[in-house]
């Protein structure tokens, strides 16, 4: 595991702060809202790429590794990975910098994400 944020020209895809409303009683951030985030930034990522609509179709090698808490300020990087006609696959990292954390990110997740191009009417397109 790296211990800094991948460096990307645009920096990261997605940047938000974690709320109450997205923690259990412990503090910690529900999970599935953070799969939230970076399904959002996957999707745009995708969609920059594809030039065009995008839906998520799999969720690949989800790992967490790190447990982020309320405040904490959380940052979805993304990167293209292997392209086919149709369907792009993003591999996006999760880091989190904040409280009880002090001012260098840590990775607390993840995963591989596969998305793809539809036209109007939701079917698969070709892009490129």
């Amino acid at each position: 595991m790296t211990d800094r944020p991948p460096e990307t020209p645009d920096g990261p895809q997605l940047r938000t702060v974690a709320m109450p409303a997205d923690a259990n009683a412990g503090g910690s951030v529900f999970g599935g809202w953070t799969l939230s985030q970076m399904d959002l930034a996957g999707g745009s990522f995708a969609a920059e790429f594809t030039e065009g609509r995008v839906v998520t179709v799999a969720i690949e090698a989800m790992r967490f590794l790190r447990p982020i808490s309320v405040g904490d300020e959380v940052s979805c990087w993304c990167r293209l990975g292997e392209v086919g006609d149709t369907s792009v696959q993003v591999r996006i990292e999760t880091w989190a910098r904040g409280r009880g954390r002090g001012k260098a990110p840590e990775k607390v997740t993840q995963g591989v994400f596969t998305f793809v191009a539809v036209d109007e009417a939701g079917q698969p397109r070709k892009f490129g």
